[in-house]
């Protein structure tokens, strides 16, 4: 019979199961816009909303990618895993990052392709249908970069920029079109330089993604406002009579710490160790997403 997980990684699978969930929204959320603007774009003759409507295909696989991640960083810590499965949530953010950055070369590719190729000029009824999925997009992607932000995940902070990204090329096409319909003769390519120029901040949102999520798998340290709560929690705890080394990286929706508490050195044995629990305790218990914490007890000396 399986035993129930700890209550902190019960936190934290909870959290994974929540993410995954939102981003199942999304993914039918993309599916539907994608065939909303493969048919706008068919019927509307604009590469760019065809374009659009590639991406958000691509955003189907991806945002499975993240949901996949998810799912493997909900289970908790095993004989293989004694920290849990956590990095599963970054490294699946890589993955967006890098189809994001080949979504936004493959526009590229062929947005130039259509402008040096002559065709007519998109239909005007192809706007609203852009206004339309420009507030969508721009919607949910405000909602996830939200829930990001308060779960601490990197996974759902890259799904925020790739709906973003995606409203982004939408708004761009619907700029193109828009300069393409009211002016007429010789501005016909005015969508698929749009959709050109949307491409360059796509790359630079694709590769702060992928930096972000890198950092994340190579335990860069969080930031020293971080610690520093850290370190005031451990400090407030009875018995520690200061702080000496204190590290801590992220590991998906949570965070591991390695801390040296300095303790008065007549203490037992015994004593210390207690002391060293309630500093764990204390921290795994707090509002900061802590899984693990490694206590390393120290004596003050006469030069602290």
């Amino acid at each position: 019979m399986k035993r129930p997980p700890a209550p902190h990684h019960a936190d934290i699978q909870r959290r994974a199961e929540t993410s995954a969930a939102l981003v199942l929204r999304g993914i039918v959320l993309n599916f539907v816009l994608a065939i909303v603007k493969f048919a706008g774009g068919i019927l509307g003759g604009t590469y760019a909303l065809i374009a659009d409507g590639i991406e958000s295909m691509l955003d189907v696989f991806s945002s499975t990618l993240v949901w996949a991640g998810f799912r493997v960083a909900a289970r908790p810590p095993d004989e293989n895993h004694p920290y849990g499965h956590g990095k599963a949530e970054p490294l699946a953010a890589m993955a967006v990052g890098l189809v994001i950055l080949g979504a936004a070369l493959w526009i590229a590719v062929h947005a130039v392709h259509e402008i040096i190729t002559p065709h007519r000029a998109p239909h005007w009824a192809t706007l609203p249908l852009l206004a339309g999925i420009v507030a969508v997009k721009w919607w949910f992607s405000r909602r996830m970069s939200r829930a990001g932000e308060i779960e601490g995940s990197t996974g759902l902070g890259a799904e925020a920029w790739h709906h973003y990204s995606d409203a982004l090329t939408s708004a761009a096409a619907f700029v193109g079109i828009a300069i393409a319909v009211i002016c007429g003769q010789g501005y016909e390519a005015a969508d698929d330089w749009a959709a050109l120029l949307a491409c360059a901040v796509i790359t630079f949102n694709g590769l702060g993604i992928f930096n972000r999520a890198l950092a994340d798998v190579m335990d860069t340290a969080v930031p020293l406002e971080f610690e520093n709560e850290v370190r005031a929690v451990a400090a407030a705890v009875a018995g520690v009579s200061g702080l000496d080394k204190c590290r801590v990286r992220k590991s998906g929706l949570s965070h591991l710490v390695d801390i040296h508490v300095v303790v008065n050195p007549q203490l037992t044995v015994y004593e210390g160790h207690e002391i060293a629990h309630a500093v764990q305790d204390a921290l795994i218990h707090s509002s900061l997403h802590i899984s693990d914490v490694s206590v390393h007890i120290e004596p003050a000396s006469e030069n602290r």
